[in-house]
């Protein structure tokens, strides 16, 4: 995933957010950013797959 990133271009960039957010905004950041991507499996692993959802609406109308 990260082949074309080595030590030195993730310590530049860590140094990068460091200077934009500042040492106490990150953790608040990293958390939110986490909390988003649960929150997004989350959704996408409660929503039906089309094919079912339309099987289960043709078996309705039919009956």
């Amino acid at each position: 995933m990260f082949d074309g990133i080595g030590p030195t271009e993730i310590l530049l960039i860590i140094v990068v957010l460091v200077l934009l957010f500042g040492g106490k905004k990150i953790p608040e950041l990293a958390q939110g950013i986490g909390k988003g991507i649960r929150e997004f499996k989350k959704a996408v692993k409660d929503v039906p797959e089309d094919g079912e959802q339309r099987t289960d609406e043709n078996k309705t109308n039919k009956q």
